[in-house]
């Protein structure tokens, strides 16, 4: 009894994890309606999920009912973008619910659908996924690797042969969706390898957003090598991809020797404008890493700098982001990349 209430007292006082939302919703459709989800699930899930319904102990019926109301409006809208399509789907679902709500919701089930597929690709290890898509065609390579984490995706890449590698970074980048007959014919060129995991409907792959960070997950001398023939060929893409590998937020990642770097060559007015739209870890961190007579002045200016556009705030944090790759090109600072980068003190 006591070990029930210490059971409902930790529940109902921190947020519930996925795992413990889902065994909350096992728990709501009874035993007989549980059997029958069990069954579509693997050996490893229904052992998660059969501890988390052991652990979750007394969850109080408003968050039951908020639980299965979540659950209840991600297979609604797993069912409109299956029968209908990503845009048929978005449509339906924010007349229902509103933009906001219907945006989550989309995202929720585009990354769901998006881990089904090529599921493969998580037990396969780096090498051997080279050593089958080696001599694939780079938009097949591309559609592949749109599936992969980023820096399983960067340690392929850079294996392949320079042409090759250039035209799967370029065909990743353009890529913005695939339809289920594109992947049916991937899936069969590779049936002998892997197995074949079809998708319900067209899901969101690859872009610029992905290829940049599969960059920042690769080696220095690839990335530049990539870039520069890009530039040759597709100078806007690969300055558009450049611009999108290192935001303004990623200072927070950096050491502070490679902070004081750049604030001193930063113009006064664009840290102030930049901080205007900074959060109070980032400023914290501009602030100790600069003498207290500099934070004192920023500060001040902070306080008489008002009615500041949002436009001016992202361009000054922009100019500040340039500044910050040309130094660390130029080998004067340090960013954090998730490559292969040695660093020696």
């Amino acid at each position: 009894m006591e070990g029930s209430r210490m059971a409902e007292t930790e529940n109902n006082g921190r947020k519930l994890t996925p795992e413990m939302k889902a065994a909350t919703v096992v728990v709501a459709l009874g035993a007989d309606k549980a059997s029958k989800v069990y069954k579509y699930l693997s050996a490893d899930e229904v052992e998660k999920l059969t501890l988390e319904v052991a652990k979750l102990g007394h969850i109080e019926a408003g968050k039951t009912e908020e639980i299965l109301d979540d659950f209840y409006k991600t297979c609604l809208t797993q069912k409109v973008v299956t029968d209908g399509g990503l845009e048929y789907a978005r449509t339906v679902l924010e007349k229902a619910y509103g933009e906001s709500t219907a945006k989550e919701l989309l995202q929720k089930v585009t990354k769901y659908l998006k881990n089904r597929s090529f599921e493969f690709i998580q037990k396969t290890d780096s090498k051997s996924l080279y050593s089958v898509l080696q001599y694939e065609r780079p938009q097949t390579i591309a559609m592949v690797l749109s599936y992969a984490d980023a820096g399983q995706a960067a340690e392929v890449i850079c294996e392949l042969p320079e042409k090759k590698r250039l035209k799967v970074v370029e065909a990743i980048a353009k890529m913005e969706s695939a339809s289920p007959e594109a992947i049916k014919i991937v899936e069969k060129q590779l049936k002998q390898k892997f197995n074949s995991i079809l998708t319900a409907d067209f899901t969101m792959i690859g872009g610029i957003d992905y290829i940049a960070d599969v960059m920042n997950n690769m080696d220095r001398s690839n990335e530049k090598f990539i870039f520069d023939e890009m530039g040759k060929t597709e100078p806007e893409l690969a300055d558009t991809i450049r611009k999108k590998m290192f935001v303004f937020e990623d200072i927070l990642t950096m050491d502070n020797r490679s902070i004081q770097r750049f604030i001193r060559e930063c113009d006064m007015k664009d840290i102030v404008y930049a901080l205007k739209g900074a959060d109070d870890e980032l400023s914290a961190l501009f602030y100790s890493n600069m003498s207290s007579r500099m934070a004192d002045t920023i500060k001040s200016d902070l306080e008489v700098t008002v009615n500041v556009r949002l436009r001016d705030v992202e361009e000054a944090q922009q100019r500040i982001v340039n500044l910050i790759r040309r130094l660390d090109e130029e080998g004067e600072l340090v960013i954090s990349k998730g490559g292969k980068d040695e660093i020696i003190v």
